[in-house]
């Protein structure tokens, strides 16, 4: 069996956007690896309500001008894949800023999910515990910090992908794309969190909890 190449990395915004709650956490980190809402029904309430959350998320992130904006500045060939840029770009910013994000440290927080998974084994997709063994090995989620793993992240994912696509090449690109993601990444974050506030607040209301 080949090594595991990441399919997905944008996992640290997912996880901390989740807030406490250890089921809403559990699916965020499912999130990528659950497809379609009949699948659902095997996960407790919480977790389902997580993953529906990771899948607003993404929708509403993708909607945003600013992040339309970045896509629209990335130049063929790397426009296409332009989503998957801007999502590890994303996730590298936060790391780099998790102290402004954060009271819990990042390696602290990353113990807590290893934890989390740990305890929810039976239940996890088998690609995903393939992840955590690559994040094992790559020192994820605190080497989100560094460039050089974000480029062999993003490198992976272009391994996996079925198509031709240039995110072999994407160091070409990285040094002049990722400060513009830089100089946009509170802004955005900030409304994500306030929508993430309003989504939760208006799905507590529905249920009564």
């Amino acid at each position: 069996m080949n090594a595991y190449e990441p399919c997905s990395l944008n996992f640290l915004a997912h996880l901390l956007l989740a807030g406490e709650d250890e089921g809403l956490r559990l699916g965020a980190m499912l999130g990528d690896f659950v497809r379609g809402n009949a699948a659902l029904v095997r996960f407790e309430a919480a977790t389902r309500q997580g993953i529906r959350l990771h899948r607003h998320i993404d929708a509403t992130t993708d909607a945003l001008p600013a992040v339309s904006s970045l896509l629209r500045q990335l130049q063929p060939p790397f426009r296409r894949y332009g989503g998957i840029i801007i999502d590890v770009a994303f996730d590298h910013e936060l790391a780099k800023r998790w102290g402004e994000y954060s009271d819990v440290s990042l390696a602290d927080f990353d113990l807590g999910v290893r934890e989390m998974l740990a305890v929810n084994d039976a239940i996890l997709p088998e690609r995903l515990r393939d992840f955590m063994r690559y994040a094992d090995r790559r020192g994820l989620f605190e080497a989100y910090r560094e460039r050089p793993e974000i480029l062999h992240s993003l490198r992976g994912v272009g391994r996996r992908l079925s198509r031709a696509n240039p995110l072999h090449r994407v160091d070409e690109i990285w040094d002049d794309f990722e400060p513009k993601v830089a100089e946009n990444f509170d802004s955005v974050f900030n409304e994500i969190q306030s929508d993430v506030a309003g989504w939760l607040k208006s799905k507590s209301t529905i249920t009564g909890s």
